[in-house]
């Protein structure tokens, strides 16, 4: 690893940069700590210090030591830069340089700049009704709470793309760096466009331990590390030690060296042409864990050591010898020299810093984005498929896709992201336009591979959804394409973004930020030739347990549907939205107007479907394209056995519409649902997914004795599509039976009905077997009753 000789810091300058960092320092462990007396100018009691010690310390000294010195740069530089921590416990550390800043001041106005506002500063930390401990939405200048390790990399390569003038400071702990998410997301800089995009300057903070073990990469020497930072395609460069004047120093020339060495590779791809793959620098900071902390406490080491994770003085309200070590380590940073008597941080402390905007606390980046706009959509309806028609649904999707990518091309604030399935997904309509962002080696037989591509395909489920949730976090729009399956690798992601939207929606200073728009397809029912692996639509049901006022899902049944839907969701903001679509050729039920008529019911009945004249036996109802294909069978085949039958046919699009409004503002007030399902007749559900979401959703319900559901019940393999459908018993032949048995007194009359559709089911099971194909009168079934 390449090291900077050189002292460029004047005694002037190394003195405000360490008073700077004491003073985060200072601020840090006051918030661990303290409830009152945040000067010391009083004898510290025990009921001055809070009765829970919470908080992570060890972390916090090498986010502050940073901090300080990418401040020089801004200020130095009038350079753009934000701060993503990737150890997010360390929370203090970042609201401490906040509040210097200023930041923190102006966005809550009662946590001022004095020692009244110290005071509530460090009250507030990680206490009841006060602040987590990590780098949460509620701390300026955050995009990345970091309570969830792996993830920092990515959403810094996310917030940096078509931020041409952005530099992104990243964290990455070394304890997060053995995540497979983080190890995944080092290639992303094989996708950064130097011309379009900005800069990332990823810094592995190696401090040596996690909360109870070393960390690998500290472990493995420094040629390894080197040759493995290398091998991503990084110049790493070594900043180390625990003398802080030496390491002030060293971090000074090493970010000189680094910022010369980020534009200057700028400047050769945008001004001079150079098209070759730059290979980014990076810095490994070795400092202790806990530094400036106790280095020992009951006679045992903590600085350096993993004992100094998360409290060092675990009893100073109780223990009076850890009070007094909390005494004088406070007193250490020398706080007399840090703020005046107000309580203000004095002038030779913060003076230097950068002012307004360029402050990373204040960065408009970090709070919906530094030039947000809506996207530019071209009207959905003149990209609609004629009613009765075959159309792969997602293939038509792609062409209005293609079109936006094309609207929004001068704005640069759409992406498309997927795990290499963009294509397999129908949505390659969008290549005729932009190609696959690719800095690396390109062969004669690739296609699409394009230096300033806006399709972005990596196979790595985890760095798609970083590089998606960075892209939002700053303002911008996208769409993630992705098997259904599979989107489960994103579970704790997902996650982690619904939380964070949660709680920007109660913080009145947040600005709103496009919705996170998941594309879910070659789902479950048309993964029949990949088998039970590629069989899952729990992500649904997963979605569903977050709050209501941030999560959607859809499940539009045909083509026209599905573009109704999209163009929702695209324009729609603080929201995740999971669209369930699937690719194949397909039936087009609506045309466009009444697709977008009943995607903005969100469910109706289905006239030209139903005969019930107002007063059905039986109710119908879909959600799902391929359930509502087999619900629309099995009428079909009702009414040609039974035509005395009286069928009502219900789609649904939004299934939170099936809750009440009590409980999700897409929820139907109970008498507009008893009037579409009744409260008394059987109603026969066949859905997309696991059925006893359906049952959770309408378990309020006044007919909810009623509904019987059919769906997914984990029996699946390579098979064919029909006989998919037929293990799970949602094909039109159970639909058939299930109405029979259901509806009361039905059963004496239409025995043979039911005899016929058990021999069909008896019939399919020996033709697939035979010939590996579905019986011809379903391949080859068209809705003809209209």
């Amino acid at each position: 690893m390449r090291i900077v000789d050189g002292t460029p810091l004047t005694d002037t300058e190394l003195a405000r940069l360490d008073a700077h960092w004491r003073a985060a320092n200072y601020l840090s462990v006051g918030q661990i700590y303290l409830m009152d007396n945040p000067l010391l100018r009083e004898p510290l009691d025990p009921q001055h210090v809070k009765p829970r010690l919470l908080g992570h310390w060890g972390t916090t000294p090498g986010l502050n030591i940073l901090y300080t010195h990418l401040s020089r740069i801004v200020a130095a530089r009038q350079q753009e830069v934000i701060y993503v921590a990737g150890p997010g416990h360390g929370g203090p550390g970042l609201v401490a340089n906040a509040w210097l800043d200023g930041t923190y001041s102006e966005t809550y106005p009662r946590v001022s700049s004095d020692e009244r506002g110290m005071q509530r500063l460090f009250r507030q930390f990680s206490f009841p009704g006060g602040v987590p401990s990590h780098v949460s939405p509620e701390t300026p200048g955050s995009i990345h709470e970091g309570g969830e390790l792996g993830y920092s990399l990515s959403h810094a390569y996310g917030a940096a793309l078509d931020n041409p003038n952005l530099v992104v400071a990243c964290v990455v702990g070394d304890g997060e760096a053995e995540t497979g998410p983080l190890a995944a997301s080092w290639h992303a800089n094989k996708l950064l466009d130097p011309v379009g995009d900005g800069a990332v300057l990823p810094i592995l903070h190696l401090n040596g331990y996690k909360i109870a073990n070393p960390t690998v990469l500290a472990r493995i020497g420094e040629d390894e590390l080197s040759d493995l930072l290398s091998g991503y395609g990084y110049t790493p460069y070594l900043v180390a030690g625990d003398d802080p004047a030496t390491v002030h120093q060293l971090l000074a020339a090493t970010l000189d060296t680094i910022f010369d060495e980020i534009a200057a590779i700028q400047r050769r791809a945008r001004t001079e042409g150079v098209t070759e793959r730059p290979r980014w620098p990076m810095i490994v900071l070795r400092t202790p864990k806990g530094w400036t902390g106790p280095k020992v406490v009951d006679g045992l080491p903590v600085e350096g050591t993993w004992r100094a994770h998360q409290v060092p003085l675990t009893a100073a309200r109780s223990d009076a010898v850890h009070l007094g070590q909390l005494v004088e380590w406070m007193r250490s940073y020398r706080p007399e020299e840090l703020f005046d008597e107000s309580g203000a941080p004095r002038s030779e402390v913060v003076g230097w810093l950068p002012r307004g905007v360029l402050r990373m606390s204040a960065s408009p980046y970090t709070n919906g984005g530094a030039d947000p706009r809506d996207l530019e959509l071209p009207d959905f309806r003149t990209y609609g498929v004629k009613a009765g028609q075959t159309a792969e649904a997602t293939r038509v999707l792609g062409g209005w896709l293609r079109d936006v990518m094309t609207a929004n091309a001068p704005y640069r604030n759409f992406r498309l992201v997927g795990p290499d399935e963009t294509e397999s997904n129908r949505l390659g309509a969008v290549l005729d336009v932009t190609g696959k962002a690719w800095q690396a080696q390109v062969l004669d037989v690739d296609q699409h591979l394009d230096r300033h591509g806006r399709v972005m395909e990596i196979l790595s489920e985890h760095t798609c959804q970083g590089l998606l949730e960075g892209y939002l976090l700053t303002g911008r729009h996208g769409l993630f394409s992705c098997y259904e399956a599979f989107v489960h690798i994103v579970d704790s992601m997902f996650n982690q973004h619904a939380k964070w939207l949660k709680v920007i929606r109660g913080l009145d200073w947040r600005r709103s930020i496009p919705s996170l728009n998941y594309l879910l397809t070659s789902h479950v029912w048309r993964q029949d030739h990949n088998g039970f692996s590629h069989q899952d639509p729990g992500f649904i049901d997963h979605v569903m347990n977050k709050k209501a006022e941030v999560v959607r899902v859809y499940l539009p049944p045909d083509a026209n549907t599905l573009l109704s839907v999209a163009d929702h969701c695209l324009r729609s903001r603080d929201y995740v939205n999971v669209i369930v679509a699937g690719k194949q050729p397909a039936p087009t039920w609506l045309d466009i107007d009444d697709a977008a008529r009943h995607c903005a019911r969100g469910l109706g009945i289905w006239d030209w479907a139903s005969n019930d004249d107002g007063d059905p036996d039986v109710v119908l109802a879909a959600a799902g394209d391929v359930p509502t294909l087999e619900t629309l069978a099995a009428t079909d085949l009702l009414r040609q056995h039974l035509p005395d039958l009286k069928i009502r046919v219900v789609n649904v699009v939004d299934p939170m519409r099936l809750q009440p409004d009590s409980e999700h503002p897409h929820g139907l007030p109970e008498p507009e649902f008893d009037a579409i399902f009744t409260t008394d007749r059987p109603v026969i559900f066949a859905y997309h997914g696991y059925p006893w979401l359906i049952h959770r959703l309408t378990y309020r319900r006044t007919g909810h004795d009623h509904i019987h559901v059919r769906g997914y019940k984990e029996e699946g393999s390579t098979t064919t599509p029909f006989d998919m459908l037929v293990r799970n018993d949602l094909d039109r032949f159970h639909l058939v039976i299930d109405v029979i048995d259901r509806v009361p007194g039905l059963a004496r009359r239409a025995a043979t009905t039911r005899q016929a559709m058990v021999d069909k089911l008896a019939e399919h099971h020996d033709y697939v077997r035979q010939t590996g194909e579905d019986l011809p009168e379903v391949t080859d079934w068209v809705w003809t009753a209209r």
